[in-house]
């Protein structure tokens, strides 16, 4: 029976979430819970197939539209597979575009060549400023290793596995269809498609060929990186997976860093450009002035506001926003102008500002010098 649990609480998201977010959270979830890397788990195998559910519904917009619209119900009648009982295999087989022939590729490679391991994923947050510059990161993740006490084989040391009799040590059965005009291969229910079986097992592995260690990196974030992009660390995945390799021989899968930019207090950022609020006085927009902008860099941009800005305008200092990744080319500042109106005014500015009020035409105003002087000198003092 399909799951009855929100969709969007499944994969941990919100309803919000674009195609992308939907796409990395079940990659990361389809990791977390590969009965692979949770042998004998039949829960963490239960969520896995859970999570291939919920993303096969929420990244198909037009059944979305219609989860989001009526739930569960509005499913009824609508094409989707049933992968309470699928084969693990088999949900990779459906979805391996988003795992980057990595992650779950390790099977498919077995007919092409040399079999791969598994990717992996973690996380990483940087300040704006890092952003600019470049850092470094300590990352501490968890993988799984070849056994060193049973060099991958699963057996206890000094025995060997044997050839499973199910299937032959092939790893697949073969069963004759409607009226045997036709034969279905599937992965073998006795060894699951390893085509061996261990009698005596490895006591540090149980078994499995793979033991998880804990991993220490440095990795080095170039300037520029967006948030949900990543940095990719080859050869810091996992080995290919028992079933295919018992020694780890082939290649290893990557290490994916993933990086979360933090919110800033002062700038907005919308691509390679950053945005600021820059508060100033009437006078400043009335007569003009130059004034003194803070960059991500910690150092002061003049900006010079010409006579009549009005609130709300924009302008861009070239240069001073956030590398490109790709060109290193750095985007702009685009400084929003805000009118700042003062709090407070004493008896006097209060009588120099009525008396403006009273000359509705700001050029009428300037033409009598002595009243503009007295507004501007009141308006600084209550600013």
């Amino acid at each position: 029976m399909p799951t009855t649990r929100d969709y969007y609480e499944v994969l941990g998201v919100e309803k919000t979430a674009n195609g992308e977010d939907i796409k990395r959270a079940y990659r990361r979830l389809a990791m977390k819970y590969h009965p692979d890397r949770n042998p004998g788990d039949a829960d963490a195998e239960a969520r896995f197939k859970e999570c291939a559910e919920a993303y096969e519904v929420l990244s198909d917009a037009a059944r979305r539209a219609q989860y989001d619209r009526y739930g569960h119900a509005g499913l009824r009648g609508t094409p989707g597979h049933d992968f309470r009982s699928m084969n693990v295999e088999d949900i990779f087989s459906m979805f391996n575009d988003i795992f980057g022939g990595g992650f779950g590729a390790s099977r498919t490679r077995q007919r092409h060549g040399v079999p791969r391991g598994y990717d992996l994923e973690t996380e990483v947050e940087l300040t704006l400023e890092e952003v600019l510059a470049g850092a470094e990161r300590d990352v501490e993740f968890k993988r799984l290793d070849v056994c060193q006490t049973c060099e991958g084989s699963g057996a206890k040391p000094g025995t060997e596995p044997v050839t499973c009799s199910t299937c032959g040590g092939q790893g697949q059965v073969a069963q004759a269809g409607l009226g045997g005009m036709f034969r279905m291969v599937t992965t073998c229910p006795h060894c699951g498609g390893r085509g061996r079986l261990i009698v005596d097992r490895c006591g540090d592995c149980r078994g499995t060929g793979r033991v998880s260690v804990k991993r220490h990196l440095t990795v080095r974030i170039p300037p520029g990186l967006l948030s949900g992009q990543a940095v990719r660390v080859s050869g810091e995945g996992e080995p290919p997976g028992a079933d295919l390799s018992p020694s780890g021989q082939g290649i290893r899968g990557d290490l994916h860093v993933v990086v979360r930019v933090r919110d800033h207090d002062r700038f907005e950022r919308e691509g390679d450009h950053l945005y600021i609020a820059m508060p100033v006085a009437f006078t400043q927009l009335a007569l003009g002035a130059k004034v003194r902008v803070p960059t991500l860099d910690g150092h002061e941009a003049l900006l010079s506001l010409p006579q009549g800005t009005q609130h709300g305008a924009t302008f861009s200092l070239e240069g001073q926003g956030l590398p490109n990744i790709r060109t290193g080319r750095r985007g702009n500042l685009v400084v929003i102008v805000q009118l700042v109106v003062p709090k407070k005014l004493d008896e006097h500015q209060r009588k120099v500002l009525a008396e403006y009020a009273e000359l509705e035409d700001l050029e009428v105003v300037k033409e009598q010098p002595s009243l503009w002087n007295k507004i501007k000198d009141a308006i600084k003092k209550g600013g």
